[in-house]
């Protein structure tokens, strides 16, 4: 492939558009888009919407480990050789979704270097969040988790943000994600409101201030 037609690749529109190795799907919300153990085939790409990956230990046992949003890859452990699926891909609400077969997402990888670079930088992200999730985990109380989770899902820290959570997220969901339960999410969403870190307005909107319990000693 010559320099010239490589300057041409749009990276955005070979995520936006179906082709060889690519299809589009809708899924409503609780829809499951892969299940833990299914065969590792493919990457997928939130065009629209949000996932959820969630964990199933072999007692029944679920856990949210994730959230995609709009513009971020999930399901890309196929491409280091994982046979099967280490956690089951369910949408949060209604979504779209591309899937791109490994073959594909493989030559895409290897031929396209602004493709390249746009998939290396979300992976050092996902690194670098897993690092925070565990260190968050391990270190935090149930209160600054939830906090640091809101802050995430309004976008803190990126171009535009913080913006408002429009994505109706229950406080099961938010309990599973943080490792607690439904009522003390309550109770710290009611703080969260009262102090005038959070406010309802028909959606959830996250304010800066909510920083300041990450920063409690």
């Amino acid at each position: 492939m010559s320099k010239k037609a490589a300057d041409r690749f749009d990276p955005k529109a070979f995520l936006a558009t179906v082709s060889r190795g690519r299809t589009v799907a809708e899924h409503r919300k609780n829809g499951v888009i892969f299940r833990q153990t299914m065969p590792a085939d493919a990457v997928f790409y939130v065009m629209r919407g949000r996932v959820k990956m969630v964990v199933t230990s072999k007692q029944g046992k679920e856990a949210v480990v994730g959230i995609m949003g709009a513009g971020e890859f999930f399901g890309e452990g196929c491409l280091i050789g994982q046979p099967l699926r280490l956690a089951t891909a369910k949408a949060l609400v209604d979504c779209e979704v591309m899937r791109v077969d490994k073959t594909e997402m493989m030559r895409v990888l290897h031929e396209e270097p602004a493709f390249g670079e746009l998939f290396m930088r979300h992976l050092l992200t996902r690194n670098s969040r897993v690092e925070e999730d565990l260190v968050d985990q391990l270190f935090n109380s149930s209160e600054k988790r939830l906090a640091r989770t809101l802050l995430l899902l309004a976008n803190f820290g990126k171009e535009g943000g913080p913006q408002p959570i429009t994505t109706k997220i229950s406080q099961e969901t938010l309990a599973e994600i943080i490792g607690t339960t439904r009522p003390r999410v309550s109770h710290f969403m009611n703080k969260f409101r009262k102090l005038g870190f959070i406010e309802y307005n028909g959606h959830l909107q996250v304010h800066s201030s909510l920083l300041s319990v990450l920063l409690q000693d």
